[in-house]
């Protein structure tokens, strides 16, 4: 599975920028074009960190599973989420356990200051995308992961 991450802590528009990218509203499957490709991606885009949901790797994999897709678009907040720090953990275990199952991550993108220790080939630091206008850091975001 491909995946592409969208990083952040609150208000650093990782909801807003995901809608703007897919249309996407909570969850949904979409079609995204990728610059290497003739025909659209199929994509499963879900709305909102997996920790702030309360989602844990498992049932995210049992989602993006029923999905049937080929490549994911999601959110994921630095930290653990605070109350269970186990079931939701930081950014970094997410993706490790990812990486485990042989999901290759294709972009992340990290917006404002902290990426939770995630390292990737294809990582960008948005600062600026707490409070640029979403439509250019979605541009600049959508041109990273090799999006039309």
């Amino acid at each position: 599975m491909d995946a592409y991450i969208l990083i952040g802590n609150a208000n650093t528009r990782k909801t807003s920028l995901l809608r703007s990218l897919t249309g996407c509203f909570n969850r949904s499957v979409r079609d995204i074009q990728l610059q290497t490709g003739k025909k659209p991606v199929r994509f499963y885009a879900r709305v909102g960190a997996l920790q702030a949901s309360r989602i844990s790797l498992e049932s995210f994999l049992a989602e993006v599973a029923r999905a049937r897709c080929e490549a994911v678009l999601f959110c994921l907040s630095p930290g653990a989420n605070k109350t269970d720090l186990e079931e939701f953990p930081d950014a970094a275990t997410y993706v490790a356990g990812l990486r485990e199952l042989g999901w290759r991550i294709k972009g992340v993108a990290v917006l404002g200051q902290d990426g939770g220790g995630v390292r990737a080939p294809n990582l960008r630091q948005y600062t600026g995308a707490p409070t640029a206008p979403v439509n250019v850091t979605a541009r600049d975001v959508r041109a990273q992961f090799g999006w039309l």
